[in-house]
């Protein structure tokens, strides 16, 4: 064959298989139809620019994985070598092989290659969802019988993007502001995100895009790469005056973190491809995909309440018991015990790594507050922090030599009073699953909130002090997967200080992500976002804080934290005991409307309007079949505009027909109409009733808003 043809979820993929080199991207994009092979081939040769000015006489294919030996002066896919030599690759192609794949994957195809010079094998698999979305991974093989040890650098598998994508958007952030998007123009030269953090971080590019001027939710076409690792990333855009554009992602290694011997293999961690007009319809590839893996949950996501803000490490059984009284009041229907609950763990300083339950604390066990909890209906979830420890501790003060050193032996700097266990040693490795399955043993622990509160950053091996991430975050991946092989039903909530560690790799083992240690809803509204790029609401935990925020002293109405809450994993992080009985009957009608609107929340297509008031947000889901559709409109700041103009209503079928009214709790506008006088006259007329095209061209009048308020608007199709 010459040519492939990866075609699913309306996204075509071509690649060119000829002669033995490595396969060449034709296309990338829009789906081309059920085109023979004979016009992509033809395609194929129309769209090869002339070689002029290239580093080599005649053409210079850059492929999935871009070597020099073909010409390209560019980050090159693999890089490595043999005690200095074979500093490149010239992988020579076998065999390529194609064929179907089982679901959620549609089609794919794997190419095997080699290099003699290097003495390395490689296999190439790329892959299509039948949402669209693509993924590739390259295993590299040292030979056998080639002497000696070859030295892995990297391995960045990389997707080229038409020249017309002449803008970047990426992220960054920090601790309670994570995934703030940044624009920049993609120039000639490079972008590069890379962080040693031994998690992706706060600042992580998290989904790295490329796209035509000014692209936005519903707007301009998109290509945009993540790297599903878990571990040290790095991201990747380059435009070179070759005319070349490319997006790439993958592990990011330490000098001497893979040394392959003869017969050893590296598996790169899978990079993800998705591509769609505007942002919403990237993103949808993402979640459909997600959606359709046979692991994803399908039962309705309870209602969260977490101890952590209404106790922090003041735990006694009364205050407790009271809690989750509280809570099953309300309508909570999982009650989450976090930290303080285990060996010495006071405060934050002693007792991390010991997952013994605290007999001072709780001299029966956790029994009478786990029979207490679940005699009100409720299941118990559990935090832990299998990672790190505290040097106060007994497993640290037992076993020294299971905490990760930095070179030359000596201990890395502490970290919020924390080291880090090394889970790559088999001791330390069994110590964790035994205590862990211990518990889930003894008690019907429903989750787990799994933290990851410091960065490895410097840390080796010991004794060697060789680079430690890798083997740490293949540890971890292998913990969580052996505990939920033993525990079926367990359910796991990704939690890194809060959103640190939010990737697709973690996110194939766990059933929920904690987006940000920030409950202010107001701060939230972003995160929750541009976290929900790539994860769906379903996945995406978002709590209801306590008046005043405490990660931010800001005061909020309780409406407007329940509004923003309700578009994710709806939970609560407050001491419901402190709530006035008013407080609480309003949060638990709010807990009623996402029980009844959770089927939509949490199978719908995420959309959201392209408001050009930065002072406004308009964001829901659309079911699959139009049939009806849920939005939020959100007001976070004083606009220079009064009133809002008409908004559309993005997503809905052009061919039927709505009627929009007001919905939720909070229907009478946040009292504007109560204090000016003012009313809406689709409001008051009960609703509108409009076609879907009407409502996505032209719009509706959207209500004035208070900042920091918010209102629900219910879609349902009358024809």
């Amino acid at each position: 064959m010459s040519i492939v043809h990866l075609r699913a979820g309306g996204v075509s993929l071509v690649l060119d298989v000829t002669g033995d080199r490595l396969p060449v991207v034709v296309h990338w994009g829009a789906d081309l139809g059920d085109e023979p092979d004979e016009v992509l081939q033809e395609l194929r040769t129309a769209t090869q620019p002339q070689p002029f000015g290239y580093p080599v006489d005649g053409p210079m294919p850059v492929s999935l994985l871009p070597e020099a030996s073909a010409g390209w002066p560019g980050a090159r896919g693999v890089t490595g070598h043999r005690a200095g030599a074979a500093p490149s690759t010239r992988f020579v192609v076998s065999r390529v092989d194609h064929a179907g794949r089982d679901a959620p994957w549609a089609t794919g195809v794997v190419v095997h290659a080699g290099d003699d010079a290097a003495g390395l094998d490689l296999v190439l698999e790329v892959e299509q969802a039948r949402s669209g979305l693509l993924r590739l991974r390259a295993t590299v093989t040292a030979r056998g019988d080639v002497a000696g040890t070859y030295d892995l650098g990297g391995v960045l598998p990389a997707l080229p993007v038409p020249a017309r994508a002449t803008e970047l958007l990426d992220f960054t952030g920090h601790q309670l502001r994570e995934r703030a998007p940044q624009r920049l123009p993609f120039a000639h030269g490079t972008h590069e995100r890379s962080g040693h953090r031994g998690r992706p971080g706060f600042d992580s590019g998290y989904l790295l895009c490329a796209g035509e001027p000014g692209f936005g939710a519903r707007s301009g076409e998109v290509w945009a790469v993540h790297a599903g690792w878990s571990g040290n990333q790095r991201m990747h855009a380059e435009r070179s005056y070759h005319g070349v554009c490319l997006l790439a992602a993958g592990e990011l290694l330490e000098p001497g973190e893979v040394r392959l011997a003869p017969g050893e293999s590296y598996v790169a961690p899978w990079t993800y491809a998705t591509y769609g007009t505007g942002l919403d319809d990237a993103s949808a590839r993402v979640h459909d995909w997600l959606r359709a893996r046979p692991g994803h949950p399908r039962t309705p996501r309870p209602v969260v309440v977490n101890t952590w803000e209404a106790v922090t490490f003041d735990h006694s059984l009364d205050r407790l018991t009271a809690l989750a009284d509280a809570a099953a009041s309300v309508g909570a229907e999982r009650f989450v015990l976090d930290d303080g609950w285990f060996g010495a763990r006071r405060d934050d300083r002693a007792g991390l790594g010991d997952w013994t339950v605290a007999r001072d604390v709780y001299p029966e066990g956790l029994w009478p507050l786990v029979d207490h909890v679940r005699g009100l209906g409720m299941d118990v979830g559990l935090w832990v922090e299998p990672e790190m420890v505290n040097p106060d501790s007994g497993v640290a003060r037992a076993h020294p030599e299971w905490l990760l050193t930095a070179p030359g032996g000596r201990a890395p700097g502490q970290a919020r009073h924390q080291q880090v266990l090394d889970l790559a040693d088999p001791g330390a490795y069994a110590h964790v699953l035994g205590q862990l399955d211990a518990l889930l043993d003894e008690y019907p622990i429903a989750s787990l909130k799994w933290d990851h509160n410091r960065e490895i950053g410097e840390a080796g091996l010991p004794p060697s002090g060789r680079g430690a991430v890798r083997g740490q975050t293949l540890a971890v991946y292998r913990l969580m997967d052996t505990l939920r092989s033993r525990h079926p039903g367990l359910e796991i909530e990704t939690c890194a200080s809060g959103g640190g560690r939010v990737d697709l790799g973690m996110l194939s083992r766990t059933d929920r992500i904690w987006a940000s240690d920030s409950t202010d809803a107001h701060e939230r509204a972003a995160i929750q976002r541009w976290t929900s790029l790539l994860v769906p609401y379903e996945l995406l935990g978002a709590h209801v804080s306590a008046p005043v925020a405490p990660t931010s002293d800001r005061a909020l109405p309780l409406d407007f934290r329940c509004a923003v809450a309700l578009f994710g994993h709806f939970g609560i992080e407050w001491d419901v005991t402190e709530a006035t009985e008013a407080e609480r009957e309003r949060l638990a009608a709010w807990v009623a409307c996402y029980r009844e609107r959770r089927g939509l929340l949490h199978s719908g297509r995420v959309v959201h309007a392209e408001v050009p008031d930065p002072a406004y947000d308009l964001h829901g889901v659309v079911a699959h079949d139009g049939s009806e559709a849920l939005y939020a409109w959100v007001c976070t700041a004083s606009s220079d505009t009064w009133p809002p103009p008409a908004v559309r209503l993005p997503g809905l079928d052009p061919d039927r027909t709505y009627r929009v009214a007001l919905d939720g709790p909070a229907r009478d506008l946040e009292g504007v109409a109560a204090r000016w006088g003012v009313s809406l006259p689709w409001v008051d007329a009960g609703g509108a009733e409009l076609p879907g095209r009407l409502l996505a061209e032209v719009g509706l009048a959207m209500p004035v808003l208070f900042a920091d308020r918010a209102v629900l608007l219910r879609v349902s199709a009358t024809s």
